[in-house]
């Protein structure tokens, strides 16, 4: 199950980090609310990135294996991910 946890991390910070870094809260000339939102996506995205480098660190420290509440979440958002992935292209 640690296996699992591990690659769905891989994912889930690779797409993370790719829609981190597209997101431009302080970009110029966007209204307050076009900001608010690019805000909030760029905090989920930084919060979904931290728990996906926090899932490939763990298998290397002496952590008990991933409940079935992780690997379900990570699996939402990889599953996610990867139609995003398809339906663009």
């Amino acid at each position: 199950m640690s296996l699992l946890l591990f690659v769905l991390g891989v994912v889930v910070l690779a797409e993370a980090l790719n829609k981190l870094e597209r997101t431009r809260p302080c970009a110029p000339g966007i209204t307050s609310h076009q900001r608010l939102l690019a805000v909030l996506k760029a905090l989920a995205w930084l919060l979904l990135a931290l728990g996906g480098a926090g899932a490939l660190v763990g298998p290397f420290f002496d952590q008990a294996p991933p409940t079935l509440r992780e690997l379900a979440m990570f699996a939402g958002f990889t599953v996610l991910i990867v139609r995003t992935r398809f339906k663009e292209g």
